[in-house]
C-alpha cells in the first residue's frame, strides 16, 4: 500500500522509489542530469511521485573537514533536477547508508580516530555524525529545497537499517537511536524524519545503477546494483516488472480519494481470504486478498463471485469490477540481448599494448613509505586511499643456520581479501578468502638463501564491509602472525616475523603514475603481448559503439573477479561479474577511446570487447478480454516469431501450440498490426482472433516478436 502524507493540508498517497544518486552518476554532471531526466521520465510514466536518494559520507568528506560536492557529487543540483521534473524527494542522509557501498558510506578516517565506535553512544562518533548531518541540512535549507520552504523534499532520513543489528549494542543502541531522533528534530527541517527498518515496508528499489570506481562494498560485492528492479542497471525497462508495477500505480492513483479519506473495514472469509474496504460518501474501493500460497480463493461479495489466484491481491476501485491482480501479468516480457559493435570499419577484436607493473623497489629492496615493528590492519595504513597495501620485511640467514636450504615454509595468517606473496622477487603464490571465511592461512614451501631475503606481501581489499553490528571492526589486511618454519633433523624451528621491522607502501606505482590517463607519457609495448601474466597493464583503443543503446564491456578471459566456489548451485565456475556498464557519457562519440586494464591474477584480454544491451525480443502470454501492448523500446518490431490464440503453453522463446487454437491465423493478424512499428496495441478477443473451443478453459494469446 502507498503511504499517505499531508501536503498543503491535503492527504497525498505517495509512491516513492529508491534511486541512489551517485550510483547512476557519470563522470560529467551534465551527462548525469540528462540521464536522470531520461530515467525520471520513465519513472513518471510508471506512476511514481518521489525519488529517494542517499547521501554518501565517504564521497562528500573523503578527508576529515575537507568536502567535495563538485561534479558528480553535486547533491544540490541533483535535487533541483528532481524538482524540475515535478517529482518529490526523500533525502536519506543516514549518514550510514549500507547500500552495498564501500564501508556502508562511512569514511575510513572516521574509524581511525582514537576511541571510535560506530553507531552507538560513542561521543567521537556522535560528534562527527552530527557535524556531517548538520552540514547537509544547512546546504539544503540554503537552497530552499525542503517542502516546508517550497522545495521538493518531503521526507528526510536519519540512520538506516538499524533494527536488524540493534541487539548487540544493548542499551547503548537504544540510547543512540533516541539521540539520533532528538538530534534530527533539533535541525528543524519542517518535514518528517524517518528511520528505515520496517518489516512490512515494500521493496523500494526501482533503479539501482552501478557502483563505479571503488565504491562497491564487500567484501566481494559486484559493481552491478540491479536487484532485478523495474529499471535495470542500464536504465532499460525491465519487463514485465516495470509494466505490471505501472498498472498498479495507475490503479492506486485512481483511488486516491478513497485511500486517503475512506473509512476502513475488513472482512475475513476464512482460509486466508479477506477483503479490505475503503468507504467514502462517493463510493467504495476494495482489496481482495488471498494469502493461501497453493489454492485460488472464490470470494462472494455483494452478490458477485470473484476468483482470486493463490498468494495474490485483487483491486476493485469501485468494489465491483476487477482492475488489477498481482498474479495476473498482462504486460509484455522483454528479453534483453547484448550486441557486438555494429559500426562500420570496426575490427572484431581489440589491438593491445602492455606494460608490467613496476615492483622492483618492493620485491627486491623491500622499500616502502613507513616502517613499524608490528603488523597493522590495512585500513589503518591506507585510510582507504587504495585497495593495495605492500607489507615488506627482510630476513637474514647465516650460512651456518642449521635448517637453511632444507625443508622450509612460509606461513601467513591473513585477513586480506586477496593476497600475493613474493620472496626475493619471485611470485610464489596467491590466495583469496573463500565462502565468506576471511581468516585463512597461506602456507608455501620456500627456499631461502644465505644472507638477505626480501619478503613482500601485497594485500588487496575488494570492497570494505558495509553491514552488521560493529562492522568497522572486521579486519582487512595481514594481521599475522607470520612464521618461517624449518626442519633440522627431528626438530622444528620456528621464526616469528610478526614483530619484525615491516615497511609499508600504499598503492601500486602505475596507479600513482596515472598510467591509465590518455595523456600519460609512458611508453607501451605492442610486441609479444603476454597472456596469463600477473601484475600486467593492458591498453587498447576503440570506437564508441554505434547507436544510443547502453554500452557494456565484456571482460571475459580476465582473471581477478572469477570466483570458483567449492559448492555452487548455478553458473558454477562462471565469473562473478562478466559485463561492466560503461555510460556513454564516459565515451567520445567521435574519435578514439582508450581502455586500460590492470590484471592481477593473469588473464587473456583477447576476448575483451564492447557491446550494447538492448531488447532482442518481446513476449506475452495473456488472457482474453485484455489489451496487450508490444514495444521494442525505440527499435522496430521485425518479425512475429510465434503467435497462437487458444491454450498455448511454454515460456518466452519456447512457446508451443496447445490442443485448441483459433481458426484465424494469429501470426498474420499480429504481422499486419505490428511489423515495422516501435509499439503496437491489440485487443485480445474472439471477434479478432476467432473462438476456439477450449472446453470452457480460459483462452490466451501467446506471442513472441523479434526486434
Amino acid at each position: 500500500m502507498p503511504q499517505s502524507f499531508l501536503m498543503m493540508a491535503e492527504p497525498l498517497p505517495l509512491m516513492a522509489i529508491a534511486e541512489f544518486s551517485f550510483l547512476v552518476q557519470s563522470i560529467i554532471l551534465e551527462a548525469l542530469l540528462r540521464y536522470l531526466i531520461y530515467l525520471t521520465s520513465n519513472r513518471k510514466e510508471g506512476g511514481l511521485d518521489a525519488i529517494e536518494t542517499y547521501v554518501f559520507w565517504n564521497a562528500d568528506e573523503p578527508t576529515r573537514r575537507q568536502y567535495d560536492f563538485s561534479g558528480k557529487l553535486d547533491l544540490i543540483r541533483f535535487l533541483k533536477t528532481i524538482q524540475d521534473e515535478g517529482l518529490y524527494g526523500v533525502l536519506r542522509i543516514g549518514p550510514y547508508a549500507c547500500a552495498e557501498w564501500n564501508y556502508g558510506g562511512f569514511p575510513v578516517w572516521l574509524r581511525n580516530m582514537p576511541g571510535m565506535v560506530f553507531r552507538t553512544t560513542n561521543k567521537a562518533f556522535m560528534d562527527e555524525m552530527q557535524n556531517f548531518t548538520t552540514m547537509i541540512v544547512d546546504m539544503v535549507k540554503k537552497e530552499n529545497l525542503f517542502a516546508s520552504q517550497g522545495g521538493p523534499i518531503i521526507l528526510a532520513q536519519i540512520e538506516n537499517e538499524y533494527g536488524n543489528v540493534m541487539g548487540p549494542y544493548g542499551e547503548s543502541g537504544k540510547e543512540y537511536i533516541k539521540w539520533c531522533a532528538n538530534m534530527a528534530q533539533s535541525l528543524d527541517v519542517g518535514v518528517p524524519w524517518i528511520m528505515c527498518q520496517r518489516n512490512d515496508a515494500p521493496r523500494p528499489m526501482y533503479h539501482g545503477g552501478t557502483n563505479f570506481n571503488r565504491t562497491a562494498g564487500g567484501p566481494y560485492i559486484t559493481t552491478s546494483y540491479d536487484y532485478d528492479a523495474p529499471l535495470d542497471e542500464y536504465g532499460n525497462l525491465n519487463q514485465p516488472k516495470y509494466g505490471h508495477l505501472k498498472q498498479l500505480h495507475d490503479v492506486l492513483h485512481s483511488m486516491e480519494r478513497a485511500l486517503t479519506y475512506g473509512n476502513i473495514s475488513t472482512i475475513d472469509f476464512g482460509n486466508y481470504a479477506s477483503a479490505t474496504i475503503y468507504k467514502t460518501e462517493e463510493g467504495s474501493s476494495c482489496f481482495f486478498g488471498n494469502g493461501n500460497e497453493n489454492s485460488d480463493a472464490t470470494i462472494s461479495f455483494q452478490g458477485e463471485s470473484y476468483v482470486v489466484p493463490a498468494w495474490s491481491v485483487t483491486i476493485l476501485p469501485d468494489c465491483k469490477n476487477e482492475a488489477y491482480n498481482t498474479a495476473k501479468i498482462t504486460t509484455q516480457t522483454s528479453m534483453m540481448v547484448k550486441k557486438s559493435n555494429e559500426a562500420e570499419n570496426i575490427p572484431s577484436t581489440l589491438k593491445w599494448s602492455w606494460r608490467p607493473e613496476n615492483m622492483d623497489n618492493f620485491l627486491l629492496k623491500g622499500k616502502g613509505e613507513s616502517t613499524q615493528t608490528q603488523l597493522f590492519d590495512q585500513k589503518v595504513v591506507t585510510n582507504d586511499q587504495s585497495d593495495y597495501l605492500w607489507y615488506m620485511t627482510t630476513v637474514k640467514f647465516k650460512k651456518r643456520d642449521l635448517f637453511l636450504g632444507k625443508s622450509m615454509s612460509l606461513r601467513i595468517n591473513s585477513t586480506a581479501h586477496v593476497l600475493h606473496v613474493f620472496v626475493n622477487g619471485k611470485h610464489i603464490g596467491n590466495q583469496h578468502a573463500e565462502n565468506g571465511k576471511f581468516n585463512y592461512v597461506f602456507e608455501k614451501d620456500v627456499k631461502f638463501k644465505s644472507g638477505r631475503n626480501v619478503i613482500a606481501l601485497l594485500s588487496i581489499t575488494v570492497g570494505l564491509a558495509n553491514y552488521g553490528a560493529f562492522f568497522e571492526n572486521k579486519p582487512a589486511g595481514i594481521t599475522g602472525p607470520i612464521f618461517i618454519t624449518g626442519i633440522n633433523g627431528d626438530e622444528t624451528i620456528v621464526k616469528d616475523l610478526s614483530a619484525h621491522k615491516w615497511s609499508y607502501k600504499t598503492g601500486l606505482n602505475r596507479f600513482e603514475n596515472q598510467l591509465f590517463r590518455t595523456e600519460s607519457m609512458f611508453k607501451w609495448s605492442v610486441e609479444s603481448v603476454p597472456f596469463n601474466r600477473t601484475m600486467t597493464w593492458y591498453k587498447a583503443t576503440f570506437k564508441s559503439p554505434f547507436g544510443n543503446d547502453p554500452v557494456v564491456v565484456d571482460l571475459m578471459g580476465l582473471g581477478k573477479g572469477a570466483y570458483h566456489a567449492e559448492k555452487c548451485l548455478t553458473n558454477c565456475g562462471e565469473p562473478t561479474q562478466r559485463w561492466y556498464h560503461v555510460p556513454r557519457s564516459f565515451l567520445n562519440a567521435e574519435g578514439d577511446n582508450t581502455l586500460v586494464l590492470f590484471e592481477e591474477m593473469g588473464g587473456n584480454p583477447s576476448l575483451v570487447n564492447f557491446q550494447t544491451t538492448r531488447v532482442g525480443s518481446v513476449c506475452a502470454n495473456v488472457y482474453e478480454k485484455t489489451i496487450i501492448e508490444l514495444s521494442c523500446d525505440r527499435k522496430s518490431i521485425f518479425v512475429i516469431k510465434f503467435a497462437s490464440f487458444g491454450n498455448p503453453y511454454g515460456n518466452c522463446g519456447s512457446f508451443e501450440k496447445g490442443s485448441c487454437e483459433s481458426s484465424n491465423n494469429a501470426v498474420d493478424i499480429l504481422t499486419q498490426k505490428c511489423i515495422g512499428k516501435e509499439k503496437c496495441s491489440i485487443e485480445i478477443s474472439k471477434e479478432k482472433f476467432g473462438a476456439p473451443d477450449c472446453g470452457g478453459a480460459p483462452r490466451r494469446l501467446a506471442v513472441e516478436a523479434i526486434c
